[in-house]
C-alpha cells in the first residue's frame, strides 16, 4: 500500500509556493510515518520563517487578481475542484488512512465532507450580499458591501487532515482570499494534495501555498507579516492562545476552534438503544480523536448500570485493526504521547473507585492501538472530568437531577459539543438551552455537516466554519456614503 500511494498523482513531498513545488530552504526534511505499523512513509520538508514568507508574497501577488475574479468565475472552479475530490476520493482516503490511521471508510467519508465543503461554499461565493441603507439625507445614498479580507494563514491538525483544509480554503476561495496553509507534520500528505486538487482545478498559482515544517516558526511568521490580514487554526487551546496572542500584534481577525471537553447526557426517558448507538458515534470514531468526541457521560442513576452494560458490550464488539483490515472500526493513535495520555486516564480513574467494564490495556496488536474502554462509576474528582482524553476512554459519571446534570456538564472552561438524550420535548429544548456550548446535539451523536455552523463558546474558540456563517470571517465590511445627489 504504501508503494502505491507514493506513486498517486496526489502524493507530494515538497512544498508548494507560487505555483512551485520545492524543498525547504536547508534540503532538511521530517519523517512521516504509519501510525498503524510505525513503518516510514516517506519525510515533507522541514521548512520555516523564510519560505512561508515567500509564500504569503506569493500570496498578496496573487490577491488583487482573485479577488477581481467574478463570484460566478470562483464558483466554477470550487465546483470544479468538489468534482475531482469526489471522482478520486478512494486513493485521497487510502493516502489519509496511510498517514492518519482511521479506518478507510471513514477516511472516504472526510474525503466526501471535505468536497462537500468546497461545494457548499462556491454555491455561497454567488451569495456574498451588501445592504442598501435607507439615508436620514435627502442628497445621500448609503451602501454597505462585503469585501475579502485579504490573505489568510490556515493551520490545520492531524486528526481531521483532509476536512479541516477544506473548510478553511473553500471559505477563503470563496470569498476571494488567497492562502498560505500549513498542515500538521503527522499528516502532511492529505495536505499536500490540496495543491494537486487546486492546480487540476485550474485555480492560479499563488491563490494556494502550502508549507509544512517547523510550527512555531511558520506560525510566527503568518502572525507577524503585515500582509496576512487573517489566522485560521483548529487545534489545542494552548497554542491558539498562544497564536492569538501574536495576531493581536498586527490586530489581525483569528477564528479558533479549540479544544473540547464535550458531555454526552443520558436521561432516564431517553431510548437506551439508540442512545448506545449515538455514544459509540460519538466516543469511538476516529479512535476518540476528534474535537468533538465525547469525553463525560453523565448518565441518570436509575439507568446508570443498564447504559454501562449496553455501551460495554457494543464497545467491545468494535473491530480493531489497521484501517486497511476490512470490517475495522477503530484504528492506532496517532502516536506514543496520545497512548500515554489515555492510559494515564484509565489508571487515574480506576485509582480513584471507576468500574472497569471492558478494555483499560493496550491492545494485542501492539503499537498505538488501545481497547475500547469503558469505566463506570465516575465523577468529578477524576482528570477525564476536566481534560481532554483525545482516545477512546467513556467514563460514566451517574447524576440524579437535571439541574445537577447541567452544572456538571457546563463546569468547564470549554464550550465546543454537548450531546442530550431525551424522549421528553420539554426537557429537549430546556436542557439544550441550558448547555453553555456551541454545538448540542439532541439525539444525535454525529451533528457535523457543511450546511450547519461548526464552532465554540468560551476557550473552544471564536468564528464558525461551514453553513453561510462561514464565510463571514473572510470578508471585511465596508460603508459607502454618497453624496451630492
Amino acid at each position: 500500500m504504501r508503494d502505491q500511494i507514493r506513486t498517486s498523482p496526489f502524493f507530494r513531498e515538497a512544498l508548494l509556493i507560487d505555483g512551485a513545488w520545492t524543498p525547504a530552504d536547508s534540503g532538511a526534511t521530517l519523517p512521516v510515518h504509519d501510525p498503524a505499523t510505525g513503518e516510514e512513509i516517506g519525510t515533507s520538508p522541514h521548512a520555516g520563517g523564510p519560505e512561508t514568507t515567500r509564500a504569503i508574497e506569493a500570496a498578496q501577488r496573487a490577491f488583487p487578481a482573485w479577488a477581481a475574479r467574478t463570484a460566478a468565475d470562483r464558483a466554477a472552479l470550487l465546483q470544479a475542484l468538489a468534482a475531482d475530490i469526489r471522482a478520486n476520493a478512494d486513493a485521497l482516503a487510502a493516502m489519509l488512512t496511510l498517514e492518519q490511521g482511521k479506518p478507510l471508510a471513514e477516511a472516504k467519508g472526510e474525503i466526501m465532507i471535505g468536497a462537500a465543503y468546497v461545494q457548499w461554499f462556491a454555491e455561497e461565493a454567488r451569495r456574498v450580499r451588501g445592504d442598501v441603507i435607507p439615508s436620514p439625507w435627502a442628497d445621500r445614498k448609503l451602501f454597505v458591501t462585503r469585501e475579502p479580507v485579504g490573505v489568510v494563514g490556515a493551520i490545520t491538525p492531524w486528526n481531521f487532515p483532509f476536512s479541516m483544509l477544506a473548510r478553511k480554503l473553500g471559505a477563503a476561495l470563496a470569498a476571494g482570499c488567497t492562502v498560505v496553509a500549513k498542515p500538521s507534520e503527522f499528516t502532511p500528505y492529505s495536505g499536500l494534495a490540496w495543491g494537486v486538487l487546486a492546480e487540476r482545478a485550474g485555480i492560479p498559482a499563488g491563490v494556494v501555498n502550502l508549507v509544512t515544517g517547523d510550527a512555531p516558526a511558520i506560525g510566527k511568521a503568518l502572525t507577524d507579516h503585515p500582509d496576512v490580514r487573517k489566522i485560521t487554526f483548529t487545534g489545542s487551546t494552548r497554542v491558539g492562545k498562544l497564536l492569538s496572542e501574536q495576531a493581536a500584534k498586527g490586530v489581525k481577525r483569528v477564528s479558533m476552534e479549540l479544544g473540547g471537553n464535550a458531555p454526552f447526557l443520558v436521561f432516564a426517558d431517553a431510548d437506551l438503544d439508540k442512545a448506545v448507538e449515538g455514544a459509540v458515534a460519538a466516543k469511538y470514531r476516529n479512535s476518540g480523536q476528534t474535537c468533538v468526541c465525547t469525553n463525560r457521560f453523565y448518565v441518570e442513576a436509575s439507568i446508570h448500570d443498564a447504559f454501562a452494560e449496553r455501551l460495554a458490550a457494543r464497545a467491545k464488539s468494535l473491530v480493531v485493526g489497521s484501517g486497511f483490515t476490512e470490517g475495522a472500526l477503530q484504528g492506532p493513535l496517532i502516536n506514543e504521547a496520545a497512548l500515554a495520555k489515555v492510559e494515564a486516564h484509565v489508571a487515574d480513574a480506576l485509582e480513584k473507585g471507576g468500574r472497569l467494564l471492558t478494555g483499560g490495556r493496550r491492545h494485542a496488536l501492539g503499537g498505538t492501538f488501545y481497547e475500547p474502554t469503558v469505566i463506570a462509576g465516575g465523577h468529578a474528582g477524576m482528570t477525564v472530568a476536566r481534560d481532554e482524553t483525545f482516545g477512546p476512554l467513556a467514563v460514566l459519571i451517574p447524576f440524579d437531577t437535571e439541574a445537577e446534570a447541567v452544572s456538571a456538564a457546563n463546569a468547564t472552561e470549554y464550550g465546543l459539543a454537548a450531546y442530550v438524550y431525551t424522549r421528553d420535548l420539554a426537557r429537549a429544548f430546556r436542557v439544550s438551552g441550558a448547555l453553555k456550548y456551541g454545538m448540542v446535539g439532541v439525539n444525535d451523536g454525529v451533528i457535523t455537516t457543511e450546511v450547519a455552523p461548526f464552532g465554540g463558546v468560551k476557550e473552544s474558540g471564536m468564528g464558525r466554519e461551514g453553513s453561510h456563517y462561514g464565510l463571514d470571517d473572510y470578508l471585511d465590511m465596508k460603508y459607502l456614503s454618497i453624496g451630492g445627489l
